[in-house]
């Protein structure tokens, strides 16, 4: 990149909010080593035992590229470098404004004020969450006259905040290289997301699910072409088409015991074989074990997926929705090239104006999807917003696609992913567009997609959060950015964990340092927290939730909050709380993870099942 070397952060160098975006020059990054490089167990464990050696190892030696520290750009690099790649350059020309205070959680406001570069203002605070990876900033411009061969050392590019026609021209540059560099870009529109994907031709993943093979017992095996099997008393087999199996302790159909097969699902119950006319009957028993072999994926450039995508249905009740949101998005990249801004918000002409290129580029598109009114209106009324959930969600998507892009294991998006939140609005009816202007401060990103009186009452609200591992730690920080209780009369989020840090918290549970090894999680998370947003008010217990604590956590303390919300480790613990929620007729919240899959329930008296009532647990 000439004519601006990348900035390094010193490790280990205090990064306070005067000396964010000081640092040592570094104009090289290190070659990606050969040799094996030694994992920090202690920091990595439970992220060692989803991935595996293998995995970890190939992370310690990647380089990524990220464009755009803005709010999604930011939860990327934190993503990124918890996760222990071995170097991670930060990109972005813009300075600090008041309004990504909202929106980015490392900024703080000496930082509006000095008009930092954003890579610059945050590069140390990013840089201190991992000291085995190398972060450095650069802010040169990054256009149409760039010379993209600096991308050459990178094995992955992100792109956040870049224009479409700039996104085909960098994909076009990765996948000239040999091998290809990974290319993911995301965006965020308001309540609106994109998230797409790009790793080459050929892409071998060496084990899609990271799970143990699976074990299927057999009732009953037919001889016909093909041949059909079940599943022993109708248990799910849980198995995809294109997998292979081998069999083994068949009875009666001896021929099948040490072979492997390639099955069709027939039904979540049975799947289909070869060819079994010849062999002898079966008659009972056998096992059916998964073969692990690799896969090769096959993506597409960005230039040919624009007009023949192929999307992930993020929500099955609404098939038509991603072509629907790929029609507008791409309306409202053409609406920015041709007036170098988005949509003022509210305002009707703009919005008549993203509709007629809607209604254009669908015809261009494969599909021609039908044009949705109401997505184009509400993307043109929202599009200069930011909802931080949105981006903490996205943010988590494309920092796993780029753990996958650089170990070759999980099975990757392909290729497009829309995520929005349209339920906020449409619950709004006909709002004012006054409700949806700026009032220069802190929440104007938020105000944009919500209104004022949402943004009111979010700061209006009694949050009671119990826990603060990784879960906890993400609710505080969306709390934070959401302004929720800030309210100046009302509002306040109480936290309680009994817990100490530990040095394996470091990597999950980003509000904490090496530093606070030993110090109490709900005392520490809560400093964190009021450093993003010092309007927040909090109050921090090192409480068990417990019938021992009825005394603290009564009904009368129940009664006045507005949400109870759970960041638990255990069932035993969860059914607790809920018994006390249901008890109160108080909503709960319950989230939970286990490797690479995750949880979330709304919980609503009255309306929705209990916690307790479910017939099995979520497992995590």
């Amino acid at each position: 990149m000439e004519g601006s070397e990348p900035v390094a952060a010193r490790q280990g160098e205090e990064a306070s909010c005067s000396s964010w975006g000081a640092g040592s020059v570094n104009t090289n990054l290190p070659n990606m080593p050969t040799e094996s490089v030694e994992i920090d167990d202690a920091l990595y464990s439970r992220q060692r035992y989803v991935l595996g050696d293998t995995a970890m190892q190939k992370m310690a030696k990647s380089h990524v590229f990220l464009s755009g520290m803005g709010g999604l750009g930011l939860e990327i690099a934190k993503n990124l470098v918890l996760a222990g790649i071995k170097a991670l350059t930060i990109h972005d020309t813009e300075e600090c404004q008041a309004w990504d205070l909202g929106t980015n959680f490392f900024l703080c406001e000496d930082d509006v004020v000095s008009m930092r570069n954003r890579a610059e203002a945050v590069l140390h605070r990013i840089a201190e969450l991992n000291p085995y990876v190398h972060v450095t900033s650069s802010s040169i411009p990054l256009n149409e006259t760039t010379d993209l061969s600096f991308l050459h050392k990178y094995q992955c590019v992100v792109l956040t905040e870049i224009k479409l026609s700039f996104q085909k021209k960098i994909n076009d540059f990765c996948r000239s290289q040999c091998p290809p560099i990974k290319f993911i870009s995301a965006d965020i529109h308001g309540i609106w997301s994109r998230l797409f994907c790009d790793f080459g031709d050929e892409f071998e993943v060496l084990d899609t699910t990271g799970e143990e093979p699976k074990e299927i017992f057999i009732s009953n095996i037919t001889q016909a072409n093909p041949g059909i099997v079940t599943c022993l008393e109708n248990r799910p087999h849980k198995l995809e088409t294109g997998q292979f199996l081998t069999f083994r302790e068949i009875n009666g159909m001896t021929g099948l015991n040490g072979s492997t097969q390639q099955i069709t699902v027939v039904s979540p119950f049975s799947f289909s074989i070869g060819d079994t006319r010849e062999l002898e009957p079966y008659l009972h028993g056998g096992i059916a074990v998964q073969v692990k072999t690799p896969k090769t994926f096959c993506f597409e450039p960005l230039e040919k997926q624009i007009k023949h995508p192929k999307c992930l249905i993020a929500d099955f009740s609404k098939p038509e929705a991603p072509l629907e949101i790929h029609s507008a998005m791409l309306a409202l990249d053409q609406f920015q090239e041709n007036y170098s801004r988005k949509p003022n918000t509210g305002c009707q002409q703009d919005s008549e104006e993203l509709l007629k290129l809607a209604t254009s580029i669908s015809e261009t598109l494969e599909e021609q999807p039908e044009v949705n009114y109401d997505v184009v209106r509400w993307l043109s009324w929202t599009a200069q917003g930011f909802l931080p959930p949105l981006a903490a969600a996205v943010g988590g998507v494309a920092s796993q696609e780029v753990l996958k892009a650089v170990t070759g294991k999980f099975s990757p998006l392909c290729q497009w992913l829309y995520i929005e939140a349209a339920d906020i609005v449409e619950s709004l009816g006909k709002p004012e567009r006054e409700e949806f202007l700026p009032r220069g401060d802190r929440y104007d990103a938020l105000r944009a997609c919500i209104g004022d009186t949402l943004c009111q009452k979010l700061q209006n609200l009694n949050i009671f959060l119990v826990g603060c591992g990784a879960i906890g730690c993400e609710m505080l920080k969306n709390f934070a950015l959401l302004g929720v209780g800030t309210g100046k009369e009302k509002g306040m989020v109480t936290v309680t964990d009994p817990d100490l840090i530990e040095k394996s918290n470091l990597n999950r549970q980003f509000l904490f340092r090496p530093h606070h090894i030993q110090k109490p999680k709900s005392y520490t998370a809560a400093d964190a927290t009021l450093k993003i947003n010092p309007q927040l008010k909090i109050d921090a217990h090192l409480n068990k939730v417990c019938p021992a604590t009825e005394v603290i956590y009564n009904d009368e303390f129940y009664t006045k909050q507005d949400i109870i919300i759970t960041a638990l480790d255990n069932v035993e613990a969860r059914r607790y709380v809920d018994s006390r929620c249901l008890a109160n007729l108080r909503p709960l919240l319950d989230s939970g993870t286990m490797g690479t899959k995750g949880h979330t329930e709304v919980i609503v008296p009255h309306l929705t099942e209990s916690y307790n009532s479910h017939v099995s647990e979520p497992l995590f």
